[in-house]
């Protein structure tokens, strides 16, 4: 909602790059600071953000489907998934461990999902949840966004420092793939989105459902 007397960027003329922030008239083709392209509204923002959403889900399902670490030794091959990976180092003793890999592995993810879905479909239709509250939850998703990458860590760490060639070995399973391109997916799905379309709305908002 605009305050009386105050116009907005589009009714002073003005577009705002989004890289540097740097503002510039409107029609002009690219910033002259970062040479990103300036667009008033990205009219292809939601359709890239749903692809890319899309992508992100589909590798999340065998991420934890499939096993995420394997371990060879002189007498057997253990595969383990995240979810038990997490509960095998709880049984061991390290509680803290084992949930800090469960929220960044499915907790953060699923969050993830939740609310750019959300954002996205208010930028559509509309939301009774402030523009304000909107605008935090984008701000916050596109921080954690690389947090999730906590375990794929671990697994390259433990991959890289137990080569014990015949004895024993540790080595990153197919999930840890999926899992690295189910969060680069959504880091994508994020940054597609415009968040100057959450105040777009915010006047037919105020002004009650039959005018949204």
């Amino acid at each position: 909602m605009t305050l009386p007397g105050i116009p907005t960027a589009r009714e002073a003329g003005l577009v705002a790059c989004r890289r540097c922030t740097r503002v510039w008239p409107m029609g002009t083709a690219a910033c002259g600071r970062c040479g990103a392209r300036l667009v008033s509204r990205d009219a292809r923002s939601l359709s890239r953000v749903w692809a890319w959403w899309l992508a992100g889900v589909l590798a999340y399902v065998p991420a934890n489907a499939y096993p995420m670490l394997r371990t060879r030794t002189l007498f057997f091959t253990e595969e383990q998934t995240i979810v038990e990976g997490a509960v095998d180092l709880l049984l061991n003793g390290s509680p803290g461990i084992a949930v800090v890999i469960l929220v960044a592995s499915l907790g953060i993810p699923i969050a993830k999902f939740l609310c750019i879905a959300f954002l996205a479909l208010s930028a559509r239709r509309g939301s009774r949840v402030g523009a304000g509250t909107r605008m935090r939850m984008y701000e916050i998703v596109d921080y954690i966004g690389r947090w999730s990458m906590i375990d794929v860590f671990v697994v390259a760490i433990l991959a890289s420092l137990v080569q014990l060639d015949v004895v024993a070995s540790i080595d990153p399973g197919p999930a840890s793939l999926a899992f690295a391109l189910s969060v680069i997916f959504t880091m994508l799905s994020a940054q597609a989105f415009d968040p100057r379309m959450i105040w777009d709305g915010i006047e037919a908002e105020a002004a009650g459902p039959g005018r949204a």
